[in-house]
């Protein structure tokens, strides 16, 4: 990041860290278009001003990609995405189901069905995402 740019930013951070409850509101309305949540501190607004303004200068990162960073960080093993000709193993009560991925849908004992999530209502009984039921996105 450029010095200047860098000074930039600490002045604008110096300048909102300033800020009283009505300048807060008042910004807050500028950046995001409505007024924050009823009883937000200025503190918190005062955060979200300043990180408002990093993004926006530097660049953010999205939502989902935050999300799997955090599992990564976490050491939790991501899901995958299945792709056509890929097999599904789940074992369920005692047996296993192998679901195979196909284009336009899934085959399970040879029935074709149009989602993992009607394929889980099958095997369980109940009504559970199909992706999540055998571990994909």
């Amino acid at each position: 990041m450029k010095t200047k740019q860098t000074e930039e930013m600490s002045i604008l951070i110096s300048e909102i860290e300033t800020f009283d409850r009505a300048v807060c509101l008042e910004y807050w309305h500028k950046t995001f278009g409505r007024s924050p949540p009823k009883y937000l501190s200025p503190q918190f607004m005062k955060r979200v001003l300043i990180w408002d303004m990093q993004n926006k200068a530097l660049g953010s990162v999205s939502a989902k990609t935050t999300r799997r960073l955090k599992q990564i960080a976490a050491g939790k093993v991501l899901p995958t995405t299945a792709r056509p000709g890929s097999h599904l193993v789940r074992e369920w009560n005692g047996r296993t189901y192998q679901v195979e991925v196909v284009e336009g849908g899934y085959v399970m004992d040879g029935r074709s069905w149009r989602s993992l999530s009607a394929i889980a209502k099958h095997i369980t009984g109940a009504h559970w995402s199909g992706p999540r039921f055998f571990g994909v996105q």
